[in-house]
């Protein structure tokens, strides 16, 4: 039976009737769950979880290639080529316009694809009872019928009816709402909404387009932001258009005084000004976001955002959670401290009772797992849950009810103090069992407290537990390996000021300091507070709320900030830091707020992120360079050329020809080997401008010095198509030349280009050589010795004049870039 949409704006707290909700959802042993079997039948009765997309038609997305600034261009240039009865010009254009079309929808249509494979790999999970054992799968599997446990940080995965427990629950998304919801057993949840706090088990009712609001919830972000360096470009390509504005306006007037026509010349001059438009530029970013998160998602990092590897190539700080990318995340007892006339076995017991397996927890596993271990369990009167209050940032602790033999009992584990205080003890007495466990805490072991009481009346201290996260053997080399990459790693941890300073000392950070203080600092006035912060090592006892004044303190210094972090009250932070990294055992909601989820535990991912993105940074930086040179080339030496001779020296055709064919073989960047930074990157690129204006220049020289020598013994004087080829080759022959100097900060030959790109500029030169052979219009075939001298001429400027230019320059005006 399939469910009807809803009216607009349905209010969440309605109730499915019984029947649908029979029909949707089948009866299912609470203790053990949908059988494998019956979640298949399921599956292929009602689909998965999931709402089928409907994508844009392939054909309406290739059609919009014809609409834009440069595809206006073109077409007015047909326009004017069959006003001017140039049918030839028109059909070559109309061509070009075609293929343009078709790269970028091929090159964007790939980049989509590396999207869709993240989107596949990130998926919301859900904690699932099957087969009577808890389990963790894709959202997209779950089923009518299915147990569920939801906690806080969980995006509920389906519509759901809350079996047991309680929790406030975030709407927002689905409704407006601001406020948080209150739900408790018997309340429906629907698809979407986020568990603030609280925990509970639910039994899914609906799924896919079936439920309330027939959304699928997903991590991976489909908005694209304007990237840093687009704002650079932007702004550069405007000044671009100023200068061949300019050069044109003066060459528009001259020609209008020599008598020239105003239609024969708009043609040349709109292939000019578009010389500035950078026609592939979208493609080259998308091409080179994708290619990064493609290769970073092969070393387990997935992004949700494609701007997230360039903002990593500016990150100099980077706070890490201790737990999982310092540590293992392997919680195990080390140790039982009984106190009073308890004995190790009932603090173990009280503990367990106090842990729920369905969440997850390292800390509860533990506690399971040791009393599985001892059989503390075995020969005691059967237990029955009554109430289970999951671990809270406020309260420090877990807490459960029981019944036992008619009688109720309650349970809790937390830190000492906390614990200590909630049974009673007077000062005295917790400054003495945190004395106890100090030593402890100075070998980096963590130690919770255990208490038992009855339901109703003040708990008694059993004992103490001593754990221990093992650290992560590589965790000291990639703290360093991250710090030769001109980053600053901060450690922040709950833990104990003297657990967090062991451990940290262990992996080379040995000022690690209260989070109280820091507030504390943020109180004063003084310039003293942004210069204390930047010798601290990391910050022990923070709450999850905390991490969002560190990051907001680091920006205030200015800082690039990266921020790691797992739980629902670490989206804040994730969302402010620059770059927001998700741990690999985070919740639905922190991955949601991050642009980058690891999948792997440890550092190792996140100097893989760092790398990739200044590599990204270097080869887009690469295409700046060298978009400013050329356009300086080629519209200077054209308009030069036209004021010194008379005569435009390339033809319309010629010209959009060679600015197709250059920008598009460009694309190729996006492969290439390159070398990254041992620095973070700055978009204050005000030093390769310059030096990209020095290189256009030189260019430009070189060129009219080789119109000049060549006008007569070439025959340009007299051969203007002749002159047309010589011009259209030279200044190829030079793009192709510069992009292998442009593409290192040192000598060209520093690093070899990648395969794909060596292929496209061999391609590219062979073409538009090719192309002067095939009798197209004003491209007349050159004698082969004067073919070779152009070659060997553009070869010796951009590799030897040109690259000793560029090293001098990149050295004086950025000493790091060329070192």
């Amino acid at each position: 039976m399939t469910r009807p949409y809803p009216p607009a704006a349905p209010h969440l707290d309605a109730v499915n009737s019984p029947a649908e909700e029979t029909a949707s959802a089948p009866d299912v042993d609470l203790a053990i769950g949908l059988t494998s079997a019956e979640a298949k039948a399921q599956i292929l009765e009602h689909g998965y979880n999931e709402v089928e997309e409907r994508p844009e038609h392939p054909m309406r997305r290739f059609l919009g290639k014809f609409w834009g600034l440069s595809a206006w261009m073109l077409e007015l240039i047909m326009v004017l080529s069959a006003v001017l009865r140039k049918y030839s010009d028109l059909a070559i254009v109309a061509a070009l316009l075609i293929l343009n079309a078709v790269l970028g929808f091929t090159q964007e249509r790939r980049a989509a694809g590396v999207v869709q494979a993240l989107r596949r790999r990130l998926q919301v999970s859900a904690r699932v009872l099957r087969d009577a054992s808890w389990q963790v799968i894709a959202a997209r599997e779950l089923v009518p019928g299915d147990i569920v446990r939801v906690r806080s940080g969980d995006i509920v995965p389906a519509d759901l009816r809350l079996l047991s427990g309680s929790m406030s629950v975030d709407q927002s998304a689905l409704t407006g709402e601001s406020t948080d919801i209150d739900k408790v057993a018997g309340d429906e949840l629907s698809s979407g909404s986020v568990v603030r706090r609280g925990e509970g088990s639910a039994r899914v009712l609906l799924t896919g387009a079936r439920t309330l609001f027939g959304r699928t919830t997903e991590l991976v972000q489909q908005a694209r932001p304007k990237l840093h360096i687009e704002a650079v470009v932007s702004r550069v390509v405007r000044w671009l258009f100023v200068i061949v504005g300019t050069m044109l306006g003066i060459v528009t007037v001259i020609s209008l005084m020599r008598g020239a026509s105003l239609v024969e010349m708009i043609p040349l001059m709109l292939v000019l000004l578009m010389s500035a438009v950078p026609v592939a530029l979208p493609v080259m970013f998308t091409v080179s976001m994708a290619v990064g998160s493609s290769e970073l998602a092969k070393r387990g990092v997935l992004v949700t955002r494609l701007s997230a590897a360039e903002d990593a190539a500016t990150m100099d700080v980077l706070c890490v959670d201790k737990t999982g990318t310092i540590t293992m995340n392997q919680l195990a007892i080390t140790g039982v401290i009984a106190l009073e006339d308890a004995t190790e076995s009932e603090v173990l017991r009280a503990g367990a009772l106090a842990s729920q397996e369905a969440d997850q927890d390292p800390i509860d596993l533990a506690f399971l797992d040791a009393a599985k271990k001892r059989q503390v369990f075995d020969g005691q009167l059967p237990v029955t849950p009554v109430s289970f209050a999951p671990f809270d940032a406020k309260t420090r602790r877990t807490e459960a009810v029981f019944s036992q033999n008619m009688q109720r009992l309650r349970v809790m584990k937390g830190a000492v103090r906390t614990v200590a205080e909630a049974c009673g003890l007077a000062a005295p007495a917790i400054e003495a069992l945190e004395a106890r466990v100090s030593d402890s805490a100075r070998k980096g072991y963590r130690t919770l407290a255990v208490a038992r009481g009855p339901e109703a009346a003040m708990p008694t201290l059993l004992g103490l537990v001593t754990l221990i996260d093992p650290l992560r053997p590589d965790a000291a080399k990639l703290i360093a390996d991250l710090r030769g990459l001109g980053i600053g790693v901060k450690m922040l941890t709950g833990d104990a000021l003297p657990v967090a300073i062991e451990i940290a000392r262990r992996v080379g950070l040995p000022n690690i300091r209260r989070v109280d203080e820091l507030k504390a600092d943020s109180a004063k006035t003084n310039t003293d507070q942004t210069d204390s912060l930047a010798t601290v090592d990391g910050f022990a006892e923070v709450y999850p709320q905390d991490k969002y004044t560190v990051v907001q303190h680091l920006q205030a210094a200015g800082h690039v900030t990266g921020m790691t972090g797992d739980g629902v009250n670490d989206a804040p932070a994730l969302r402010q830091a620059e770059v927001g990294i998700a741990v690999s055992t985070a919740t639905d909601v922190a991955k949601g707020a991050a642009s980058v989820v690891l999948t792997q535990a440890g550092l190792s991912n996140i100097v893989a992120l760092v790398e990739q993105g200044r590599t990204i940074y270097q080869r887009i930086l690469t295409w700046i360079i060298n978009k400013i040179s050329r356009t300086i080339l080629k519209s200077a030496f054209v308009a030069i050329a036209y004021v010194l001779t008379g005569k435009f020296v390339v033809s319309a055709f010629a010209m959009l020809l060679l600015t197709f064919m250059t920008d598009f073989a460009k694309i190729a960047l996006a492969t290439d080997h390159v070398r990254s930074s041992r620095n973070p990157e700055t978009w204050n690129i005000g030093g390769f401008v310059a030096v990209s204006v020095a290189l256009g220049l030189c260019m430009l020289a070189e060129a009219l010095a080789l119109l000049w020598f060549a006008w007569s013994p070439f025959g340009l004087a007299v051969h203007d198509e002749a002159l047309y080829t010589f011009s259209f080759l030279l200044l190829l022959y030079l793009a192709v030349f510069s992009i292998i100097s442009a593409r290192e900060r040192r000598w060209f030959w520093t690093t070899m280009p990648s395969a794909t790109l060596i292929a496209a500029l061999a391609a590219d030169a062979l073409v538009g050589t090719a192309l002067t052979y095939v009798g197209l219009p004003s491209l007349a075939p050159l004698p082969w010795w004067q073919t070779l001298v152009l070659l060997a001429y553009a070869m010796f400027a951009c590799l030897v004049v040109n690259d000793a230019v560029k090293v001098t320059l990149t050295r004086w005006l950025v000493p790091g870039a060329a070192a």
